[in-house]
């Protein structure tokens, strides 16, 4: 009883019933949105804790799969909602913002939160070596549909657009079990931590049945409130003067990846970089090798039509720069604050070119 009574991030499910009394009430959209977006922040909290606490069953290396499949859970569910309501540009939007606030803005956060507490941080170049790769494989891949649209913009081309993309879902999703093949089997050593962390004597151990029915109970909650977000984000966009663009790179990318960021800002504070830059860039790759192909999938059967990974070129040339940079930043296996100042700086920058680009 005391930890509810203690001020803390569980405050904010009180959002949860606010957010459903605005929409029956039929308040304006921005009201419901930032309401909604508000109330998904605790839920992905509790997604994080409740991966976080069954990874202490399974290591880092898994343990940090499991807290960016299930961190990114309520981004899938966001795109799947707004799949259905054919915001085909939110939903590239969203996935652009998604890995660019996993690179730049969590990893930022982590580096100046643990670099404000230990003057320099270590962790596992070798693993870094091959999050860089795997992300740089990813993001060329993602440009190769936009191009090709690009290039046959002037003529009739839809069918072999549409099975291009199919193709391409195809052979990333294949891409990325061989991934997880690499990671979890053949080459676990090359992902092991820098240095084995003492657990922290006051932490509380859940057992893996509470876990487990965290995870389920949130990720419920989770579908129910992306529901709410999505159906007052258009809305909210015209409201406010705000590209749908804008809308799904910075405020549902933020909102749905809320649980891996805070996941791994925490981490990060307790010195646990391995595990905190596991998850950042592990989300992203997750994202661009899983959960774009699984929507362009999708898209066939639900919705309007298929979804195409056709992304808008500043989106293309963000990511292919973020990617970069975060290889640049993160290259000498060792962490400190300004470097986390310097990739949230990219990122504001980043955010402000999308703010002012014309709706």
């Amino acid at each position: 009883m005391k930890n509810l009574l203690k001020p803390g991030i569980h405050w904010l499910f009180i959002f949860i019933p606010i957010s459903f009394g605005l929409e029956y009430s039929h308040a304006s959209a921005p009201l419901i949105f930032f309401s909604a977006a508000i109330s998904i922040i605790p839920i992905a909290r509790l997604i994080g804790s409740s991966t976080e606490q069954l990874a202490t069953y399974t290591g880092d290396a898994v343990g940090g799969l499991l807290n960016a499949t299930f961190g990114n859970f309520p981004e899938l569910i966001i795109a799947i909602i707004a799949l259905k309501a054919g915001l085909h540009g939110m939903v590239l939007a969203s996935l652009a913002g998604a890995i660019l606030a996993n690179l730049l803005l969590a990893m930022g956060v982590s580096f100046l939160v643990g670099g404000s507490k230990f003057h320099n941080q270590d962790y596992n170049i070798t693993s870094i070596r091959v999050y860089s790769s795997m992300m740089m494989i990813a993001v060329i891949s993602l440009t190769i549909p936009s191009s090709f649209h690009f290039l046959t913009a002037e003529k009739p081309a839809i069918e072999n657009e549409n099975l291009l993309n199919l193709c391409l879902a195809v052979v990333l999703l294949i891409g990325y079990v061989l991934y997880l093949l690499f990671m979890i089997k053949t080459h676990a050593d090359f992902f092991q931590s820098e240095g084995k962390e003492k657990e922290e004597a006051h932490e509380e151990k859940w057992s893996i049945t509470r876990a487990l029915i965290t995870l389920v109970g949130a990720s419920v909650l989770a579908a129910f409130m992306s529901e709410v977000l999505v159906g007052a984000a258009e809305e909210t966009g015209e409201v406010l003067g705000m590209s749908s663009v804008f809308i799904g790179v910075v405020f549902l990318a933020i909102v749905g990846g809320a649980a891996e960021s805070i996941s791994a800002v925490t981490m990060a504070a307790k010195n646990k970089m391995d595990l905190s830059i596991g998850i950042a860039l592990g989300s992203s790759i997750q994202i661009a090798l899983f959960v774009a192909p699984i929507l362009v999938l999708m898209s066939t059967v639900v919705g309007p039509g298929q979804m195409n990974l056709t992304f808008p070129r500043p989106l293309l040339v963000g990511l292919f720069l973020s990617v970069v940079l975060a290889s640049m930043v993160t290259g000498d296996g060792r962490s400190n604050w300004y470097k986390g100042v310097q990739l949230i700086i990219v990122y504001l920058i980043m955010a402000m070119m999308l703010f002012f680009i014309p709706t």
